[in-house]
């Protein structure tokens, strides 16, 4: 199938993916009363007296807005705000399918940190979480950070922490395959924007042993005076050996490889040169830093991609719905890191020991019962970090 001509076709057909439903019904007067005045008033003054009580006497207390600019929308980078909606609806639509959480697409036309802090922060009030998405690093970090700090409700950048929980349940799962704890595995990162960034921060705080982050230009070490304030940042944590050079030089003798940066530009020496049973996670879409097929026959135990047609497709499907999901449920302040944690582990451990495998790592995209055991996960992690609000 020509999937970019039959999805264009289909999209002019659906005239969107996503719908209002209306839940009450409004058949009758007295329907018109309850659902609308004067019945509605008496819910409205309850908000009024018991502003929490907005969460569970409207639908706001299952609705996430799904933000974006426009500026980092799949691997097509700045298309703008409109053009974005079609995934943003996407998302929404994987929200509700998955874990039964109304999403609201909100495509902003700015790329003002300011403003889009501002927009958002004023519209919370209609949402009890808000999942940012596909917005450019560095700005993505600083909007993210700023609305955690005004907002009450969890505000969430898929890009970076959906990934990284998925691959980090790859990387727990991997090193039980191959008999290896996190703090023995020495490891690169290539790519270090959003979702590199938060790969590197949650693998580290998994508590692997060493870390080397590589971008288009080589190794990031401490003190190198050519790193923007972000990766200087990132070099102060990682690479304690002060290991310099490229791509190549990292990977020697390292037991695991991330990749989220460009196609083909891990060989097949490079993954000999990594130690025995090497795990490679080559992300980059559409084409993979490595095929899965030449990676495995340069020695690589474990390898999974970002793409659905070969085995161990690291998708954040398998994360954001049972996260938002848990935290809605227990109507969270906050998404914290013992939050994605436990949503790491539910992933990794929703595959049986008896069959978990070099083919089998994670549980299929499609699952919809993983978004449920995510859930659980998330919302005890919530209730154990006190930021559980119900």
């Amino acid at each position: 199938m020509d999937y970019m001509k039959e999805s264009l076709r289909l999209h002019g057909e659906w005239k969107g993916k996503i719908e209002v439903v209306c839940r009450a019904p409004l058949q009758t007067r007295d329907d018109l009363s309850l659902a609308y005045t004067p019945g509605v008033a008496a819910p409205c003054l309850e908000i009024q007296k018991h502003p929490e009580q907005s969460f569970t006497l409207t639908r706001r207390g299952n609705t996430v807005a799904v933000v974006t600019d426009g500026t980092a929308v799949l691997g097509l980078g700045d298309i703008g705000p409109e053009a974005g909606m079609p995934v943003m609806e996407g998302k929404c639509a994987l929200f509700k399918s998955f874990a039964d959480v109304d999403a609201i697409p909100i495509c902003v036309r700015s790329k003002d940190v300011d403003e889009i802090v501002r927009t958002v922060s004023l519209i919370a009030g209609s949402f009890g979480g808000v999942n940012l998405e596909d917005i450019a690093a560095p700005r993505c970090f600083e909007i993210e950070r700023r609305l955690k700090e005004v907002c009450d409700i969890p505000v969430f950048h898929d890009d970076q922490h959906g990934t990284a929980v998925v691959v980090a349940a790859a990387f727990l799962n991997a090193c039980r395959l191959t008999g290896r704890k996190p703090s023995e595995v020495r490891g690169v990162v290539n790519g270090v924007g959003a979702a590199g960034t938060a790969i590197a921060d949650f693998l580290l705080q998994l508590g692997v042993g060493e870390l080397i982050l590589c971008d288009r230009n080589g190794i990031l070490v401490e003190g190198d005076p050519s790193l923007s304030e972000a990766h200087a940042a990132m070099a102060r944590r990682t690479n304690p050996r002060r290991v310099t050079g490229k791509l190549a030089d990292a990977m020697r003798g390292a037991d695991l490889f991330v990749g989220v940066s460009a196609p083909g530009i891990v060989t097949q020496d490079m993954v000999r040169s990594m130690a025995k049973n090497a795990m490679v996670f080559a992300m980059a879409n559409p084409v993979p830093e490595i095929l899965p097929n030449e990676a495995l026959e340069a020695g690589a135990a474990v390898v999974g991609t970002g793409r659905s047609d070969y085995p161990n497709q690291i998708n954040n499907v398998l994360a954001f719905p049972g996260i938002f999901r848990g935290a809605l449920d227990v109507r969270a302040s906050d998404i914290n890191g013992e939050m994605l944690v436990a949503a790491a582990q539910a992933i990794a451990s929703y595959i049986p020991e008896g069959e978990l495998s070099v083919s089998n790592l994670l549980p299929s995209a499609l699952d919809r019962k993983v978004s449920a055991a995510v859930a659980a996960a998330v919302a005890e992690a919530a209730r154990r970090s006190g930021v559980a609000r119900a």
